[in-house]
């Protein structure tokens, strides 16, 4: 009985921190907060500029609160059909690309990490070589054009359907996380490659999946510069180059000084507007992949 009490009061007894561990760990919970309040800031300045009356954020008088708090930059964001139909079109772009980059990417890299795929580390090789060393702007639009997508919604698609990191990620998931038991057993069974990709591999793989695509998402709906290259007709213009055309070059004004700056102290509220409508959809998506994703960062890692 007293063996009981005395190992009850051990447990009890709290194990004292040496002074160092307990100042460091201060130390990171202060330098967190600290990073945590630089990223926010910025974020925040953005949200209640964007809810302020245009002639406060064009005059600098907004800083952590909303100054004549009004509507209007969302109510003009929301009512430009250029803008809606550029929104629309980047969900098309981003939706279809993550897709279509996805299957590409495991359709490269898993014959990649088997080690019995013949020529499976020149082609890995040439795959990392492509990251090192690119064609160009100038031959990779002699090559779009060549294949008949200029002009057309296939040009934000399939140049960059693939890129190398991804691929990397993908073969080191394969190759790594998943046993040469579990290939073994499924072809004992019968299975053909892609039955064995299809339904052992693929559901193993989702914390990878989800990894890749979110960086392939977040980079077509941010991605403006290869609209601006391949594509002529605006109705296919996505968000990002709409936003660009408003906020750079909508810059007649006309002769009226009034009118003028007006304009100036609307297109300086829209800029805060159009960031936050333009990245609302991302915030929206990385909650429901956020857990697979924290498991993706240890993709390769050193297991001990």
């Amino acid at each position: 009985m007293s063996a009981v009490v005395m190992s009850r009061g051990r447990a009890a007894t709290r194990v004292k921190e040496p002074v160092v561990d307990r100042v460091f760990l201060i130390g990171v919970y202060v330098l967190l907060a600290v990073f945590l309040v630089i990223v926010l800031l910025p974020l925040w300045y953005i949200l209640v500029s964007s809810v302020s009356s245009p002639a406060a954020v064009s005059a600098g008088k907004v800083f952590l609160w909303p100054v004549e708090f009004t509507w209007r930059g969302y109510e003009t964001v929301l009512t430009n059909s250029k803008i809606l139909l550029g929104f629309a079109n980047s969900v098309f772009y981003t939706v279809v690309g993550t897709i279509v980059s996805v299957a590409l990417t495991v359709m490269l890299a898993y014959p990649l990490s088997r080690a019995n795929f013949v020529g499976g580390k020149f082609l890995t090789g040439a795959v990392v070589f492509t990251m090192l060393f690119a064609g160009g702007l100038i031959p990779t639009y002699l090559v779009v054009q060549e294949l008949g997508l200029l002009d057309t919604r296939w040009a934000l698609i399939i140049p960059k359907a693939v890129a190398v990191w991804p691929a990397i990620l993908a073969i080191t998931f394969f190759r790594t996380s998943v046993p040469d038991e579990v290939y073994e057993a499924a072809r004992i069974d019968g299975a053909s490659e892609l039955r064995i990709l299809w339904q052992v591999v693929l559901p193993l793989a989702k914390p990878m999946i989800a990894v890749i695509a979110l960086m392939y998402a977040i980079v077509q709906w941010n991605s403006y510069f290869d609209a601006l290259i391949y594509l002529r007709d605006d109705t296919l213009y996505p968000l990002q180059l709409v936003l660009r055309n408003i906020l750079i070059l909508n810059n007649d004004a006309g002769t009226d000084v009034a009118a003028a700056i007006e304009r100036q102290q609307l297109a300086n509220l829209l800029k805060y507007s159009l960031i936050v409508v333009s990245t609302v959809p991302m915030l929206i998506i990385y909650p429901f992949v956020a857990k697979y994703f924290t498991q993706g960062l240890v993709l390769g890692a050193v297991k001990g």
